[in-house]
């Protein structure tokens, strides 16, 4: 009996499938938490996925 198989990831290849990263600002807030800012990767904005990123090629392919 053969085992079913899923589909290859389809992960950006810029970020690997980290789309999102926090960054601190280096200092805290007046309630003592630390300020940050959240960086998005350019590739694939945020999603993580080369879905995007394929769709993109066979545009600028057309």
């Amino acid at each position: 009996m053969t085992h079913r198989t899923r589909p290859p990831s389809r992960s950006c290849p810029n970020c690997d499938g980290f789309a999102s990263a926090a960054v601190t600002l280096g200092g805290r807030d007046q309630h003592g938490h630390l300020r940050t800012i959240s960086a998005h990767c350019p590739a694939c904005h945020g999603a993580g996925t080369a879905r995007r990123l394929a769709r993109l090629r066979e545009e600028a392919r057309a």
